[in-house]
């Protein structure tokens, strides 16, 4: 350990507040991801938009994110670690002001890509300050304690959204960040130190086309991921030209960087094997979590009648069972688990939440039907999320670590993304074919049919319609049941491919080798 990397450790109350700022700049991006889905539709009246054009409010900030994550790295080192971060928090605060004040959805959308590009620094420079601030003994604690945040964050959105929503409007929750982000700037220019490696680039010398291509392959992957579904796929010309730019910007993003002398991205780091697996762990555990975290309030609010505030809050002892999970983790890291039996056994545990989630859908299953599989799924995802992370940071030393969280960060975002966006094409996909299933045994000359469609018409005469209103109604109102019953279907489907995802990682985690969980921070960034 060189001295520098010693300077960086914290102590007693100053680590404390390190700690506090930078999980608190953490958790204010993470939960900006979620906190806006519940609101859509009070954005929707206020604005006069479409859904489409509202939906544009989650795809902006999440591009303007992806984006932005593998360059944090580089940016620190340009402009200083400290300043960068504070840079961040106010274009952060600043921007969620502008969003709230917004008259018109593209002033909403635009203010919401900014707001992205200032978040999506927060998340990886955050990670980089607290691993840096403790001792290499206590790495996997640190993680644990960061861990804590992302975790709890997506979570907490959707609840908080939810009240500011039904008490206030929808602009507090974007000025719910403003207090916070002062807060965090004073805390930041207060107690964070910068590390010094590496020189400054000139103007010149920065590699201004790979940040063209970096944007134009991870914009477009993001921008096809988001809307896929709503414009039928390749049937979309915007779509098919996207993704082949997207394509191309991914092939000269990794020529670029490989030929160029200063990179923006430092693509070599991923010659390490761990990070490598760890990279595509990462992609998988961003699948279940932001999907799983995407489809159960969403299945609570459109079969179930919950409102926005209870979906969220369903989510809520999950979470807690996570960040009890988590310190528990961490310690068994520093005593020495491997964590390739922790990733596994965190695999097989989110199976089991999947596959119980399958088993108890119904129209109308109650919060306590899935209060237990959640709690499941807040073991499993406790015992993947800090062995992941430490084990691919595992055999990296100095600089390469924060590159290497730079792409696990990124990972992990682009891993909900493509589960937010199959999940949703998989369900609008298998509810037709459901609902043709199901359709095919409504016989109607079948006894049961017939007897089932004179009750309906008898209960809606009983209500004053005619007879033949109230056959009609009655023929609607068996067309409303076997909608609700293929989309409940769907919602098992999803589930269940989502369990078979997990079980198919497990044999690959084994294949590992061992890096001791402790991370040398000598010289990040």
């Amino acid at each position: 350990m060189t001295t520098q990397a010693e300077d960086l450790v914290e102590y007693g109350f100053r680590r404390v507040i390190i700690t506090i700022t930078a999980v608190l700049c953490a958790l204010l991006e993470i939960v900006d991801t979620t906190i806006v889905n519940v609101a859509l539709n009070d954005m929707k009246g206020t604005l006069g938009a479409t859904l489409t054009d509202v939906a544009w409010v989650i795809t902006a900030y999440a591009i303007a994110n992806v984006i932005i994550i593998p360059m944090t790295s580089w940016l620190s080192q340009q402009f200083g670690r400290r300043n960068y971060f504070a840079a961040s928090i106010i274009i952060f605060t600043v921007s969620s002001f502008l969003c709230g004040n917004a008259s018109n959805i593209w002033e909403l959308v635009f203010f919401r890509f900014i707001q992205g590009m200032g978040g999506g620094a927060l998340l990886v420079t955050a990670q980089t300050i607290i691993t840096e601030s403790y001792p290499a003994a206590k790495r996997g604690m640190a993680q644990a304690i960061y861990g804590m945040g992302v975790i709890v964050g997506p979570t907490l959105g959707p609840p908080l959204g939810g009240y500011l929503v039904d008490n206030f409007s929808w602009p507090y929750i974007f000025y719910i960040n403003i207090p916070l982000g002062i807060i965090a700037t004073i805390l930041t220019l207060s107690f964070v130190k910068s590390p010094k490696y590496g020189e400054k680039l000139k103007a010149n010398q920065v590699d201004w086309w790979g940040i063209i291509f970096l944007a134009s392959f991870i914009g477009s992957l993001q921008f096809v991921l988001e809307h896929g579904q709503q414009d039928d796929w390749f049937e979309d010309i915007t779509i098919v030209i996207l993704s082949i730019v997207s394509f191309f910007g991914l092939i000269l993003f990794i020529w670029r960087q490989l030929t160029y002398k200063y990179p923006i991205v430092n693509l070599r780091v991923l010659q390490d094997q761990n990070l490598r697996i760890g990279t595509i762990m990462c992609f998988i555990l961003g699948f279940g979590l932001y999907g799983s975290t995407f489809i159960i309030p969403i299945y609570t609010q459109a079969m179930l009648g919950w409102t926005a505030t209870d979906a969220g809050l369903l989510l809520i002892p999950s979470s807690i069972m996570t960040g009890i999970m988590m310190p528990i983790i961490g310690k068994m890291i520093q005593k020495g688990v491997p964590q390739a039996y922790l990733v596994a056994i965190g695999f097989m545990i989110f199976f089991g939440f999947t596959f119980w989630m399958y088993s108890i859908m119904t129209p109308d299953t109650g919060s306590e039907h899935m209060f237990w599989p959640l709690i499941l799924r807040g073991m499993g995802l406790g015992l993947l999320f800090v062995p992941i992370t430490t084990l691919a940071l595992s055999t990296l030393h100095g600089r390469q670590i924060g590159e290497g969280a730079a792409f696990t960060g990124m990972m992990r975002q682009l891993g909900g993304s493509f589960g937010i966006a199959i999940i949703t094409t998989f369900i609008s996909r298998f509810t037709q074919s459901h609902r043709v299933n199901l359709i095919a045994h409504l016989d109607s000359t079948k006894f049961e049919v017939q007897q089932r469609i004179q009750q309906l018409q008898m209960g809606f005469m009983s209500k004053g319609f005619s007879a033949s209103e109230s056959l009609d109604k009655a023929h609607k109102a068996i067309e409303m049941s076997v909608m609700q019953q293929s989309t409940v279907l769907s919602y098992m489907d999803v589930f269940l491919y989502l369990g078979i995802m997990f079980l198919i990682c497990i044999p690959f985690v084994l294949l590992i080798k061992r890096g001791g969980g402790k991370v040398d921070m000598s010289n990040v960034h």
